[in-house]
């Protein structure tokens, strides 16, 4: 008489786990709906539709394209509606207390410190697209993309798209902006990353590479990330000037849930690749006088393993925004980076809303700035801004992305960036196009493109390329 009674007890015990299974997949379906709903009232990428209250920042408008003619070679800015504009005003040493609450705290220091450095305000354009197949991908993630259990490494996402639209955290925040739709790949034929001259001397570092950055997870379409290697990008860099440079070349594999990156250097006096298993974070980068690690390119580069990331929420800031005057690659490399500031006129502000999200290095762990405050744009995702703290709290380093539209993937990116040392009163300029008679090309078909395979950025592959 037992058994039966224990089968009785047994399968009633089924029932409930059942219908506990049932209500929670019901509360699942219905929370994911309610989500789907409030993303139907923001724009694709997650960003409010509508404009500030006084009409400073407009409503979205959507990709614009480029005024009829532009092909790759021409210039970019020559082609986008709102050339010939002239600024609203400007920020200088005299009124930046004025604006100071609609800057970032690097951004008045920079002004109040640097003798002659303004900043030049236009009205704001809000043309940064959000490709169909980008816009479907981001629905679908919408409580479906996961972080790992260690808390900052992504698990999966429907790519490309943005995995957390509407993010609860630093991290996931984090995680748009380095999931935003690129393409598949980035390729400068010429790029110069320079280093102004220290305090009293006229001595410039100017390392002139070829770049490319292969992303195989951007490919157009609708794709699980888990069924792509964990690779977040790689990239190849070989140099050409100066001498102490000349011949040297890596090939990065940066993860999506690896803190380390994978990086292979080749130097040509050894005629050998070496591993370099620490050369990630903020590991000086090698030539450069200890003004630039490894996370400080477009912003922020890297993984997000050593910081708590905490989600501050939108501020109306003057950000760096259709800022062509970067991606000028008819200028002239010496009129547009001066001693102290990059010119005046290849700078170009507007005031956007941007997600706050402040960094503080975990227990544990060690950064040369155990304190960063980035800010993000809301309609791309792109990193247009960050300060830096050092370990006595003060303000160390500022740091802008020229965002622009672009009309190859139709929508924004900010590649070109300028990092201001200011405690130093030195600068970098990286990944932009000024001085090199060369434009930046975004690609969105892999085609027979060599360097847009994983195997180019093996260690035997760049041996083989490195000596030719």
């Amino acid at each position: 008489m037992s058994v039966p009674c224990l089968r009785r007890r047994s399968f009633a015990h089924t029932l409930k786990i059942t219908a506990v299974l049932v209500g929670l997949l019901a509360g699942s379906h219905a929370a994911r709906a309610a989500d789907l709903a409030q993303l139907d009232k923001l724009t694709p990428s997650g960003a409010e539709k509508s404009g500030n209250k006084d009409g400073s920042i407009p409503a979205w408008e959507g990709a614009e394209p480029p005024l009829p003619g532009w092909e790759w070679g021409k210039l970019r800015q020559a082609h986008w509606k709102y050339k010939d504009e002239k600024p609203l005003f400007t920020i200088d040493a005299s009124n930046v207390d004025k604006y100071a609450d609609k800057l970032s705290a690097g951004q008045v220091a920079m002004v109040k410190q640097t003798k002659g450095y303004k900043m030049d305000v236009f009205p704001s354009h809000r043309t940064c697209g959000v490709p169909d197949f980008v816009a479907s991908n981001t629905r679908k993630n919408v409580g479906t993309a996961a972080l790992n259990p260690d808390g900052w490494s992504l698990k999966d996402a429907t790519v490309p798209g943005y995995p957390f639209p509407m993010p609860t955290s630093g991290v996931e925040a984090m995680w748009n902006a380095k999931m935003r739709y690129r393409g598949v790949g980035i390729d400068y034929k010429a790029t110069i990353t320079a280093v102004s001259p220290r305090r009293g001397s006229n001595e410039w570092i100017r390392a002139d590479s070829e770049q490319t950055l292969f992303i195989p997870w951007g490919v157009k379409g609708s794709n699980a990330l888990s069924s792509y290697p964990p690779v977040e990008f790689y990239v190849y860099f070989g140099y050409v000037a100066p001498a102490a440079l000349a011949g040297q070349s890596l090939a990065i594999t940066q993860y999506i849930n690896q803190a380390e990156n994978e990086t292979f250097y080749y130097f040509p006096g050894q005629r050998r690749v070496r591993r370099m298993p620490t050369y990630s974070h903020d590991s000086p980068q090698i030539g450069m006088e200890n003004q630039y690690t490894l996370d400080e390119p477009n912003v922020f580069n890297g993984a997000l393993d050593r910081f708590d990331w905490k989600l501050v929420g939108k501020k109306e800031i003057y950000v760096p925004y259709n800022a062509f005057g970067a991606y000028d690659f008819k200028a002239k490399f010496e009129d547009v980076a001066g001693n102290d500031f990059i010119a005046q006129t290849h700078r170009r502000y507007e005031l956007h809303r941007v997600w706050v999200i402040e960094a503080t290095v975990k227990a544990g762990m060690r950064h040369s700035a155990p304190k960063r405050t980035i800010y993000l744009d809301e309609d791309s995702w792109a990193p247009v801004l960050m300060d830096d703290f050092d370990g006595r709290n003060q303000l160390a380093k500022m740091r802008e992305g020229f965002l622009i539209p672009v009309y190859e993937t139709g929508t924004c990116d900010a590649m070109a960036m300028v990092q201001n040392n200011l405690a130093e009163g030195r600068y970098v300029f990286d990944t932009h196009t000024v001085g090199t008679g060369k434009d930046i090309r975004w690609i969105t078909e892999p085609g027979k493109h060599p360097r847009l395979k994983a195997n180019f950025y093996t260690a035997d592959n760049l041996r083989s390329i490195s000596e030719r």
